[in-house]
């Protein structure tokens, strides 16, 4: 679980806001951020387990192969 505090120049993160009241342009910041550290951790797993990385990568390829539109 990520704890949060409160950024004072983001004021769509203010704790008394109601949950759903997020701001379009706060989501799509915390997406992009998420997306980012995704793609780290993936090129990163990739650089640590060449070997599962390539199983990987021919399983999706068979994946693709079989996929009917």
């Amino acid at each position: 679980m990520v704890c949060r505090v409160a950024d004072p120049r983001r004021p769509d993160d203010a704790p008394g806001a109601a949950p759903g009241a997020e701001s379009t342009a706060a989501r799509r910041r915390r997406r992009a951020q998420f997306l980012r550290e995704l793609h780290e951790a993936k090129e990163l797993r990739e650089r640590v387990q060449p070997r599962r990385a390539r199983a990987a990568r021919r399983r999706q390829a068979l994946r693709m192969r079989t996929f009917r539109w």
